[in-house]
């Protein structure tokens, strides 16, 4: 099992947990006990656990690793989202084939194609973003496959790769639970990570939607590097790094404010 595995399984413990010893996740993973603390220790690094005594324990409430749930991540920073999706938006022409992630930043994106009249393919891995916009006669809405998890607005895994690699795909909208750029587009969960790095491979254009509290921070595994970022979209100026980056590669910055 490569360590993002075993991290992003431990930490679904301790979300669940709150708190949990390292005696009970070397029974409930059968991963050695040294394996456990070093990880533990990682996860600490990251910022999304504390290490106690003999264990580890949920962030304290506020923190945005309670922060797991659609409903509870759609009501955040819900303003900055919509400036994001309004810029985005401006992006798509008529005709295209887009992807949308499963992200509450792309469900405000949906928001406003669901008004629109462009006739469009929109490609999705988001439950609410699929039952949003098929009401619309001017988009031909297509599903991923996959496997729908409690408490998930995502379809994960891997079942609908073979579908979008028969489709021509010319931007994928995406956000992340964090970006540097060191570590590109980051997230909390391996099963959504997997399906968003497939999404990545196929498209033409990828756009990344972030708002200000994603940016300089890091998750567990990465789906998609700097250099696969052709646009980024957020609320805020960034730092001076991710200024010089993006210039000096040819890339996009959209300050939406």
């Amino acid at each position: 099992m490569y360590a993002d595995e075993r991290r992003n399984k431990i930490l679904e413990i301790v979300i669940e947990k709150e708190t949990v010893s390292v005696n009970e996740l070397t029974e409930l993973l059968n991963f050695s006990a040294a394996t456990v603390r070093s990880d533990l220790t990682q996860l600490e690094k990251q910022g999304l656990l504390n290490r106690t005594h003999g264990g580890a324990m949920i962030k304290e409430k506020g923190i945005d690793v309670v922060d797991k749930k659609y409903e509870v991540r759609e009501k955040k920073y819900r303003t900055e989202k919509q400036r994001i999706a309004s810029y985005a938006i401006k992006h798509i022409e008529e005709g295209q084939c887009i992807l949308l992630d499963a992200s509450s930043t792309c469900f405000e994106l949906a928001t406003l194609l669901r008004d629109s009249t462009m006739r469009l393919t929109v490609v999705t891995s988001g439950l609410s973003t699929a039952s949003l916009l098929k009401e619309n006669p001017y988009l031909t809405v297509i599903v991923i496959g996959g496997i729908v998890r409690s408490s998930s607005n995502s379809v994960e895994g891997l079942l609908g790769c073979e579908l979008l690699r028969k489709i021509n795909i010319d931007i994928l909208f995406t956000s992340a639970y964090a970006f540097n750029t060191k570590d590109g587009l980051t997230d909390f969960s391996l099963y959504e990570v997997e399906l968003k790095r497939e999404m990545v491979a196929v498209t033409n254009k990828t756009i990344a939607l972030l708002d200000h509290s994603k940016i300089n921070k890091n998750s567990i595994a990465t789906f998609a590097h700097t250099r696969e970022v052709d646009v980024l979209i957020t609320d805020q100026e960034v730092s001076d790094e991710i200024n010089e980056y993006f210039t000096s590669h040819g890339k996009i910055i959209e300050i939406a404010n």
